[in-house]
Formats: C-alpha cells, sequence, structure tokens
C-alpha cells in the first residue's frame, strides 16, 4: 500500500523558511492578485494565497476586475502595477474569459514581478537551469518528490499532459536532475500508446483535468505517482488516476485533493520572496 504525498507537510517546512526570510527583508513583500469575473475557481484560489500570505507576514492585494474588461485595458492595469514600486509580485487568475489571451498578458508582467514564473524571460532562464522564479505547480511537484528522498538521475519518469504551467516546465527541473523524461499528450492517447508509456514509469506525474483517465493496473510496481488533476464527479474531487487500485500498486500517490494543490500556493509566496529579494 502506496504511502501518501501530503503536500501540507512538505509545505509547513517551507513556510518556516519563509517567515525567516520575510522577517530579514526591508519591508513585508506586497503580492497583487488580479481575476476577471466571477470564476469561482479562481476566487477561491485566491482567497487561499491571501490565507498563506497573511500567516507569513505577506501583504495581499486582490483585485477583482469586471468580466468584460478588454484585453487592452486588462494590459494596462498591469503595466501600472509594473511601474508601482511597492508591488513585488503579481499573479493573473486563471481561468481567464475567452476573450483575453493569458499568455498574452503573462508577456506584460515585469519578469521581475512575475511570481508564476510565466513570462518568456523566465521561462528561457529555466531552460538554462538559471532562474530564480520557477512555475509553482511544476516547482511544487519537485518538492513533493525531494521529500520522498528519490534519487531522479535516471529514473524512468513520464509526465502526462505538456501544459505550459505544469509539463513543459516540469520536464525542464527534471532534465536538471539527469532523469529520463517523456512526456504523454492527446496525441500519444490517440494512436493507443498511453497505457504502454505509464506502464514503464518509475515516476508518473499526471496532470490533464480528465477523471479516471489513468487505470490504476497500469501503474508500475513501486511507482511514485503524482495526480494534479482536479474533478468533480457528483459531490467528490477526484484525480486522473484510479486512486484506490493505483494506491495498491505505488510506493507513493499524492492524494486528491490535498497533495500538489497546498504546496503550490506556498511555492508561489516562496517566488514572491525571491523576487522581492532581488528588486531590494
Amino acid at each position: 500500500m502506496a504511502k501518501l504525498l501530503e503536500g501540507k507537510f512538505v509545505a509547513e517546512k517551507i513556510k518556516q523558511e519563509i517567515r525567516a526570510q520575510v522577517q530579514g527583508l526591508k519591508k513585508p513583500p506586497v503580492l497583487v492578485s488580479v481575476w476577471v469575473g466571477d470564476n469561482p475557481g479562481a476566487a477561491t484560489y485566491a482567497r487561499s494565497q491571501a490565507k498563506t500570505a497573511e500567516a507569513l507576514g505577506i501583504v495581499y492585494k486582490p483585485f477583482n476586475l469586471d468580466q468584460n474588461i478588454t484585453e487592452d485595458a486588462l494590459i494596462d492595469f498591469i503595466l501600472k502595477l509594473n511601474a508601482d514600486k511597492a508591488v513585488n509580485g503579481i499573479i493573473v487568475q486563471m481561468p481567464v474569459p475567452q476573450h483575453i489571451d493569458y499568455q498574452k498578458i503573462c508577456e506584460f508582467i515585469s519578469p521581475l514581478k512575475d511570481v508564476e514564473g510565466m513570462h518568456p524571460a523566465n521561462i528561457g532562464k529555466l531552460l538554462f537551469g538559471r532562474s530564480r522564479i520557477v512555475a509553482c505547480t511544476a516547482n511544487a511537484i519537485m518538492e513533493l518528490l525531494n521529500s520522498t528522498g528519490v534519487d531522479l538521475y535516471g529514473k524512468e519518469v513520464v509526465i502526462v499532459g505538456h501544459s505550459e504551467i505544469v509539463g513543459k516546465p516540469l520536464m525542464l527541473l527534471l532534465l536538471e536532475k539527469f532523469a529520463t523524461v517523456t512526456i504523454c499528450h492527446i496525441g500519444t492517447s490517440k494512436v493507443g500508446k498511453l497505457e504502454e508509456h505509464v506502464r514503464r514509469a518509475e515516476i508518473l506525474i499526471v496532470a490533464v483535468g480528465q477523471a479516471g483517465l489513468i487505470k490504476g493496473d497500469w501503474i508500475k510496481e513501486g511507482a511514485i505517482v503524482v495526480d494534479v488533476g482536479i474533478n468533480m464527479v457528483g459531490d467528490k474531487i477526484v484525480g486522473d488516476v484510479e486512486f484506490e487500485v493505483a494506491q495498491k500498486r505505488a510506493s507513493y500517490i499524492t492524494p486528491v485533493p490535498g497533495g500538489v494543490g497546498p504546496l503550490t500556493v506556498t511555492v508561489l509566496m516562496r517566488n514572491l520572496v525571491e523576487a522581492t529579494k532581488a528588486q531590494q
């Protein structure tokens, strides 16, 4: 039976480090959170950020903008935050309305204030292993893997999902550790090779958003499974992996909820402290 990889325990250790660093700064870091419209997911994430920030001595300023704000007006708002020396970090919550290009918006956030690590300059630094600001979910996954004590060198790692916020940056982080990385996506599934790749994974990370996509009996005996998926099935939140069966085969597995999620916000705050130190 697999051990549970619960993010809250890893997060608490990192929070202790963040508190100490915040106390050593000239002034408390200021994080501005922007979300557009009344999306409940974005609002929930923002509340979680506010609670964590308060506990760490970080100033949190939320801005909920109108659903119908134009892309240009949102960019103007971001540029004003860039110019405000009192603001140390900026995050634009996903999802944004369809008329707004999220990637384009990220390009207008100052790289020095980009606490999500989504600006092309920060992604470019990540490619060369020099970025201090790394995409939060990808970095949270690395922290979970580190907590197991596993040596990633040469490990067969399979990532299912090639998004800009998880799969792609995670691949670069794992390559820095000399893991052997395979990324699967919709093309892999359509040609019928997803199961084949998953079965050989010593470490499996799944971030798709499709309940039960990965069958529990595909999991290699002793594998580490990190399930990033968040799906509502009836009134229950489940991941992308069939948890009950997978737990019997894996050595470690993240619960959903309670795995990656609690750690992601903490990593965001650590990115903010890094950004603040660079600015000061």
